[in-house]
């Protein structure tokens, strides 16, 4: 059938993470809470060490969110600035050597930068910088109380 142990207990270490994830974004009224289980579940399912995608998408988040959120501020709404957002991730994320957070800080910056918020520009990116921070939280806390030997990187 396919299901192995591991598997298994995959499936059901990322479930409860998950839903820990959730109920804690929830409880702190956190305005766009899936941020923290879609971190989670991120994280949690790395094929990479966890430690390691934690502080690329920590790093990416805070770099695109605040990219973000300045050129959201003070650049007009138009497709240039934002293709020179994106490339501005990829750069800043080489000169900062977090090569590896650049995905993180292009979707952190397109989710700030494109989706239609109620709030400024320097809230939407705080917010999701602590949602995204704390999905990740539970996931390290998750994958080191609960490690899976065949994860083990």
């Amino acid at each position: 059938m396919g299901v192995t142990r591991d598997s298994l207990m995959v499936a059901m270490r990322t479930a409860l993470a998950a839903v820990a994830s959730l109920l804690v974004a929830r409880s702190l009224k956190m305005p766009e809470f899936y941020w923290a289980p879609i971190s989670t579940i991120v994280i949690v399912l790395s094929t990479i060490a966890p430690l390691t995608l934690a502080w690329q998408r920590f790093a990416g988040t805070a770099l695109g969110a605040t990219l973000g959120a300045v050129l959201a501020t003070y650049a007009p709404n138009h497709w240039l600035v934002y293709g020179a957002g994106v490339f501005l991730c990829g750069l800043l994320s080489s000169i900062l050597r977090y090569g590896g957070a650049y995905r993180f800080a292009a979707i952190a910056f397109s989710i700030v930068l494109l989706i239609a918020h109620t709030n400024p520009p320097w809230v939407v990116a705080l917010h999701r910088f602590l949602e995204v921070s704390l999905g990740i939280a539970v996931a390290l806390l998750v994958t080191m109380i609960w490690p899976i030997a065949s994860q083990q990187n």
